[in-house]
């Protein structure tokens, strides 16, 4: 199940020439991609590029009929090494994933492919994950492409130019024989427009006809002498071609007035910010005229010199609006310029920020500040720029921010790794503390209060590789958390055979919730439900003990806080040796809601009895020390004050977000805390027995109610 179903957005990729599609830049890549006469597309899931495949899965059948194949990637390496296929045939491939963090797991066999060179077009389109949202490294994938010598368009944040953008990357890997990668920012990928649409192409040449002709071309294989070779082709022929593909075609866009004192050059990803900055100024209107000359790379790498040289001739100044760091285009810029003796000065980095995401109150700000060093008179009589740290800094701001507390990421309501973390706490009080070694995923957020669990995480199914080190004799054992998307992306053999095989005694903690639910809630191999089109419902277990692990252990209700935690210290106090591994199984909440949810209301709808358990706090037997708050941090878990004169402290109390999952119960009870919460059953569509049930009690407790009051010590009034 993934996070958002696109059935009915789908249906809008059958649109044919001449008619206008309208949604989200998802959406419109998908559409591109048909367009375009794709053979094969595959890819990983991962913001902001996740709903990709989530589309392209719910658009399976269109594509099936075009001739398209498509599948979900075991991890991105898989989806790079797919692009083999247009190799040796001229077939067109495409594949997706998350920006650095993707390209870091796919830079293997990304390298030989972009060495040995490609026949048909591979297109590669990637998430840019940038800003202080984002939840990976501040890592580019600029370097990358230069490394490897592929070309990486960044195409302007609105449908037609991305669905333009597409096109034209097939058409550049195939003249130039190069792979080319296409960014998208998040902003881009959710972005809503229209286009006007084209007919899908069947491929020209499909994946059939290629396995029923194969070629074979050692020039294209990475290996002694031809890998040399391939170097020299990349210079000599691959890059010219490249460059020349992208002067004619005009990928790079001019807009604004053809002279000036000032320009200014950007990536396309960056236009629509540079235009709101200029906007605001005064320089620009809302249709995308601009008073100052301004150079978009579409195609951010390789830069082509000419174009550049051209656009900064008989300026005083230009500036290169380049987010991230390095300021690889900056550096490119200033050489090129230094070598053609341009006296043009360039600026960037020393008036736009260093680091972080361009929003346009700070590139309001950097381009303020260019233009009044070389052309004040543009600005006429502006008020003053905000600085955007202002309202930080302001007293009100700062005073607000020492009352509130901060809110850090956590779990989701009734989470079920939340009570994993709650065992965890409990063993550490009664063992100590451990060395924890965190993953991708979910569970990363045990490392933030309440729980202020894990020390470190190295990358997607690395967590118990990434305590390998630890493997000496000690009086304490290593713990490593990882999940069942990152235990099949890459945690088998790199994290549990790795520890099988130099028999490591730490212990290593699976935390099994039937979906890559850190990327959307997609299926994955493990996951319980039963899927048309993948096979699930493999045994994580039976995967770990395949390789050879011995100590296992299967905990199917993660909400049974005491035997988790029991299992957990029999792990650390085990005297066999060999990892141990345990593997913590509990459907994922918020997709279960989202699955059991609509079943629910609509047996509600058809008058069926159900039943919706809920949780609450009795104030009056709640102490108010607030230790299942601390023991467990569910959002629905709060405080309110109460009216009893005895008691100083707030008292616990559950909103109306709970979702029953009776976490805080078990946690008070594991950890022997108090017995102030009750379960409360709400009926939906009562029979006879349960509307006297009801009045029973009701009458029951209202009679115990008016004897409790009969009894009671009353003061008269002075």
């Amino acid at each position: 199940m993934a996070e958002r179903s696109f059935a009915r957005e789908v249906e809008d990729l059958k649109l044919g020439e001449g008619e206008i599609f309208r949604g989200e830049g998802i959406l419109a890549i998908t559409k591109a991609l048909l367009q375009s006469g794709v053979s094969y597309v595959g890819g990983y899931q991962g913001s902001p590029i996740s709903h990709l495949m989530d589309v392209l899965a719910d658009a399976k059948d269109i594509m099936e009929d075009l001739g398209v194949h498509f599948e979900t990637s075991a991890s991105e390496a898989a989806a790079a090494a797919m692009l083999s296929a247009s190799v040796m045939y001229p077939v067109r491939g495409a594949v997706t994933w998350k920006s650095t963090a993707g390209t870091n797991v796919a830079s293997d066999a990304l390298s030989n492919l972009s060495s040995g060179g490609v026949n048909g077009g591979a297109l590669i389109i990637l998430g840019e994950d940038f800003g202080e949202g984002s939840s990976i490294m501040q890592e580019r994938s600029h370097a990358f492409a230069m490394k490897s010598q592929m070309w990486l368009l960044d195409p302007r944040p609105n449908l037609s130019a991305m669905v333009q953008a597409v096109e034209d990357g097939f058409q550049l890997s195939e003249a130039s024989n190069t792979p080319v990668m296409l960014e998208v920012r998040i902003r881009a990928c959710h972005v809503h427009g229209q286009f006007v649409a084209k007919d899908n192409q069947r491929p020209k040449f499909t994946l059939r006809e290629a396995l029923e002709n194969p070629v074979r071309d050692v020039n294209r294989i990475v290996l002694p002498p031809a890998n040399f070779g391939q170097e020299k082709d990349k210079l000599e022929r691959r890059w010219p071609a490249a460059v020349n593909f992208i002067r004619q075609k005009k990928l790079n866009e001019h807009f604004g007035p053809e002279e000036g004192e000032i320009g200014i050059i950007t990536l396309g990803g960056l236009y629509n910010g540079v235009m709101r900055g200029l906007q605001q100024l005064g320089l620009a209107d809302v249709y995308g005229n601009s008073s100052v000359p301004i150079y978009v790379m579409n195609v951010a790498y390789p830069t082509i010199d000419d174009e550049v040289v051209d656009f900064c001739l008989g300026k005083k100044a230009v500036i290169m609006v380049e987010e991230g760091a390095p300021e690889y285009i900056e550096q490119t810029l200033h050489t090129l310029m230094r070598r053609r003796d341009i006296q043009t000065r360039l600026h960037g980095k020393d008036i736009l920020p260093l680091g972080g995401e361009y929003t346009a109150p700070v590139m309001m700000k950097g381009l303020k500040t260019f233009i009044e060093m070389y052309d004040r008179l543009l600005l006429g009589n502006q008020p003053p720029v905000p600085d955007p740290s202002d309202v930080l800094n302001d007293p009100k701001v700062k005073a607000l921010a020492e009352v509130v507390p901060a809110r850090p990421a956590g779990f989701c309501t009734g989470c079920p790794e939340r009570p994993i973390f709650a065992a965890m706490k409990l063993v550490e009080k009664e063992l100590g503390e451990h060395h924890v070694s965190a993953d991708i995923g979910c569970h990363l957020f045990s490392i933030l209060p309440p729980f202020n669990i894990g020390g470190t995480t190295m990358g997607y199914g690395l967590g118990p590789a990434s305590a390998s080190a630890f493997n000496v004799e000690a009086d304490k054992r290593s713990i490593a958390v990882m999940g069942d998307g990152g235990f099949w992306h890459n945690g088998l053999a790199t994290s549990v055979g790795n520890a099988v095989f130099n028999k490591q005694d730490g212990v290593i903690l699976v935390v099994d919730n039937f979906y890559s639910a850190a990327t959307g809630g997609q299926d994955i191999l493990s996951s319980r439900a039963i899927n048309p089109n993948r096979k699930t419902n493999n045994s994580i277990v039976n995967a770990v003990k395949g390789i050879g692990a011995t100590w296992v252990r299967q905990i199917d209700r993660t909400y049974d806080v005491a035997k988790m935690r029991d299992t957990l210290k029999e792990a650390l106090t085990s005297k066999e040796k060999g990892p141990k591994i345990i593997v913590a199984s509990s459907e994922c909440m918020l997709n279960k809601q989202r699955r059991v949810k609509p079943q629910f209301n609509q047996a509600v709808k058809d008058g069926k009895r159900m039943v919706k358990e809920r949780f609450g706090v009795d104030e009056d037997v709640c102490t108010g020390d607030h230790a299942c708050i601390r023991l467990s941090g569910c959002p629905s878990l709060s405080v309110k004050h109460t009216d009893d004169p005895l008691k100083d402290d707030p008292v616990a109390a559950i909103d109306n977000s709970c979702v029953g999952c009776g976490n805080c119960g078990e946690v008070s009870e594991a950890a022997v805390l108090c017995p102030s919460f009750y379960r409360a059953d709400i009926i939906h569509n009562p029979t006879g027995w349960d509307k006297f049930l009801s009045k029973f009690r009701a009458s029951v407790i209202g009679w115990l109610q008016a004897r409790r009051a009969a009894g009671r010590v009353v003061f008269a009034e002075a």
